[in-house]
């Protein structure tokens, strides 16, 4: 389902979900959650540049799509009608001057300064030294700090037990999840999973801080926006024709 949102609120003003504290989760059964940190370096900072004016709402379907079938969210039964995993969503973006609407994919900005990292009380939210922002499942309480604190409502709480995981991105229920630029394909030398869906360069992964990548590259001539950049958290993300 996606939604219309003015574009200058969707920017500048997009607030943190307010969600209620939640009691603390027991129970939790997971495998064990680890990325091949040994290639690790803060000499990297992979980021995403999303053209909107290329992408089209196939495009975003379709990457909402392969980031489920990729990681295994979307298909739980909800007999409470609890908020439903969200990895990634299409949103619509109006511009008030002209109509425009610009649809566009949201997920985790995997931020310099992530805000839910601040607030964890367990150390489950965590930074990897190459940006890429995650949540350790085994060490997540279920408090819901960061979801509260993310200015992107990136994060989802799983309610329901789970079932047919995906050895490589094990979930569970009482805990937080978001993207997570799909870290063990990243460590693998493969792109996300949503970026290779896309069979343009309407959406480009790379580093950030090489000088040759292609990201790098056009990131320096073509104008570009990160969504809330007023809060100084220097996402990966970036958008361009927004």
């Amino acid at each position: 389902m996606s939604k219309t949102l003015n574009r200058r609120d969707f920017i500048k003003t997009t607030s943190a979900t307010t969600v209620g504290v939640a009691a603390i989760a027991s129970g939790v059964t997971l495998t064990s959650f680890a990325a091949n940190d040994k290639s690790v370096t803060n000499a990297k900072r992979w980021g995403m540049l999303i053209d909107t004016n290329k992408l089209t709402e196939t495009e975003i379907d379709g990457m909402v799509g392969a980031c489920q079938k990729e990681n295994g969210w979307g298909s739980e039964v909800h007999s409470t009608g609890n908020q439903k995993p969200t990895w990634i969503k299409k949103l619509k973006v109006q511009d008030k001057a002209t109509g425009k609407i610009t649809d566009l994919p949201l997920m985790c900005q995997h931020c310099e300064e992530p805000p839910c990292v601040d607030v964890c009380p367990t150390n489950a939210s965590m930074k990897r030294e190459d940006g890429i922002v995650l949540v350790d499942r085994h060490l997540c309480i279920g408090c819901r700090y960061c979801m509260m604190a993310c200015p992107y409502d990136a994060r989802s709480f799983v309610h329901e037990d789970l079932t047919d995981q995906k050895e490589h991105m094990p979930r569970g229920k009482g805990t937080v999840e978001s993207c997570t630029l799909c870290v063990h394909k990243v460590d693998n030398g493969e792109s996300p999973a949503c970026v290779a869906s896309v069979n343009s360069d309407a959406v480009i992964f790379g580093d950030l801080y090489d000088a040759n990548s292609k990201i790098n590259q056009t990131l320096k001539k073509i104008q570009s926006t990160q969504i809330r950049a007023d809060l100084n958290l220097n996402t990966g993300v970036r958008y361009s024709g927004i």
